[in-house]
């Protein structure tokens, strides 16, 4: 396996324009700076790290270099960044990125509150962001933008998902354990909302600050409000955490948990003794069918570990940029805007996608279940597919949103 490459700043293509070459020079001035750059703005060190990180940054990498290292005879750059899970470092960084180290493109963005806080920032100052890694539906919402994609998931999708397969099976009853910030939020009041039009019930919900370690305490108000369904509105080393908890000290027979936002790498962190029959949302698997388990093979090479969602989505989110900025012959964010939602995207991670006015790329999502240890046949054989769910389906109707682009908002 090769040696893992250094996440500094990374600079992805040396392309220098020839001296002699008029045409690639002529070229340059209708890019900015005379490059194409893009910023990954990730969680490098606290609660996602996992879910993104070096990871994200290699992914976006990766999709550059597969596109060739430049576009219309002009280099690709990449550059990344820490946002700490803080909504102001992370409108900061974007501020500093767009005004003075010319980026063009922002990715990744995971933790929903940077993600808005930075959609605010593109909008203002008419650059791109794209979401891969964050689920608030603002972002196509009150915080829409025409320099705003919100690409792989969001919370409507994941309650459209599991929240409505967990109701359409008899689960009535609903108690929340939600990470007190965007993301878990507007996760509870997503599925809430799925839960109560079928229905249902919810009894209550307990609330916990970000990267809590000790869900003693929220676990036996989970067991005390005798729901159905225990709710899980965290991710990553939350959602581990809560799931922990709940086998520890124990939910009744007549509860089980919902995780709502489980990731491929959460599954790799429980274990199939933990986390089998649990029922997940995502946009991606690896083993999905041969042009997954092509890129996944490729992206395990450079990273040990198979990529989850958001990996995946930063991979096609940046090949789908790079080809609107070669289609419309410039970096100029307008034009790349419209040239965005013009073009279709087919490849790996989605078929037939493409982008709403509002920011929206509408795809298939799909349900999938955790397998039992008996019935992983080989390494990383953690999940089945149990339905696809068309992305008309899966996601917000346009006539829902509040997205003041849309005619009549």
């Amino acid at each position: 396996m090769p040696a893992k490459p250094s996440f500094k700043t990374l600079v992805v293509s040396s392309a220098v324009l020839s001296l002699g070459s008029i045409a690639s020079a002529m070229a340059s001035d209708d890019y900015s700076d005379g490059v194409v750059r893009i910023g990954v703005l990730t969680d490098m060190s606290g609660i996602y790290t996992d879910l993104s990180g070096e990871a994200a940054v290699e992914a976006v990498r990766m999709a550059v270099e597969d596109f060739g290292g430049e576009v219309n005879g002009v280099p690709i750059e990449v550059i990344y960044g820490d946002h700490r899970n803080r909504a102001d470092t992370g409108a900061s960084r974007a501020r500093e990125w767009y005004n003075n180290d010319g980026v063009d493109m922002i990715n990744d963005l995971s933790n929903s509150g940077v993600a808005l806080a930075v959609a605010a920032v593109a909008d203002e100052q008419q650059r791109h962001a794209i979401v891969n890694s964050s689920s608030n539906i603002g972002l196509t919402n009150d915080y829409c933008s025409p320099y705003v994609t919100h690409y792989t998931y969001d919370a409507y999708s994941l309650a459209q998902g599991t929240g409505q397969s967990i109701v359409e099976d008899g689960g009535d009853t609903w108690f929340f354990l939600t990470v007190d910030f965007a993301f878990g939020i507007g996760l509870e009041e997503q599925v809430s909302e799925v839960v109560r039009d079928a229905g249902g019930q919810v009894v209550g919900a307990a609330r916990h600050p970000l990267d809590t370690t000790d869900f003693s305490s929220y676990a036996l108000q989970a067991q005390a409000s005798g729901a159905e369904i225990i709710g899980i509105a965290s991710t990553g080393a939350d959602a581990i955490n809560a799931i922990n908890a709940l086998a520890e000290f124990g939910v009744t027979p007549d509860q089980r948990p919902a995780a709502l936002l489980l990731w491929y790498d959460d599954i790799v962190s429980l274990g199939l003794d933990t986390a089998q029959g649990l029922l997940l949302t995502n946009a991606f698997y690896w083993d999905a069918n041969d042009e997954t388990r092509e890129f996944s093979q490729r992206f395990y090479e450079r990273t040990g570990r198979m990529p989850n969602m958001a990996h995946a989505g930063n991979y096609s989110s940046t090949i789908h940029y790079l080809n609107a900025v070669e289609a419309a012959g410039t970096d100029a964010p307008d034009a790349v805007s419209e040239q965005m939602r013009e073009l279709e995207i087919n490849d790996f991670f989605a078929s037939g996608g493409y982008i709403r006015d509002n920011g929206r790329m509408v795809h298939d999502q799909y349900l999938w279940e955790v397998k039992s240890p008996d019935e992983s046949e080989y390494d990383y054989d953690f999940l089945r597919l149990v339905t696809t769910i068309p992305g008309e389906d899966a996601f917000q109707p346009l006539d829902e949103s509040t997205c003041h682009l849309l005619n009549g908002n």
